[in-house]
């Protein structure tokens, strides 16, 4: 059974697991499947928007296809997310990520 089945067993378990479906993401993207990854990091964020972790992937997935300003979005939002939860060490990633885009 390789990962992605195992991710999806479990979610059948847990549907609503955001640290699985994150990590389903990650799994699409190594596929270069970024349609399913970016709808689950979108859904992540949706049903929890302090789930900081997936607001750089998120951003990052998008930059790649090209949708500069959606990423740009979703790393604001990610830095507020970081900064709302205390969490320097991902305000800092999404800062500098953010930056590397913009400037």
């Amino acid at each position: 059974m390789n990962r992605i089945e195992k991710i999806l067993e479990f979610l059948e378990q847990k549907p609503n697991d955001n640290f699985l479906r994150h990590a389903l993401a990650l799994e699409y993207i190594k596929l270069s499947d970024d349609t399913k990854a970016q709808n689950l990091f979108e859904a992540v964020l949706k049903d929890s928007p302090d789930y900081v972790g997936s607001y750089y992937h998120l951003a990052k997935l998008l930059e790649r296809k090209g949708e500069t300003q959606a990423a740009i979005n979703w790393y604001e939002k990610g830095m507020q997310a970081a900064k709302n939860a205390g969490d320097q060490h991902a305000y800092n990633e999404l800062q500098a990520a953010y930056e590397d885009l913009v400037y």
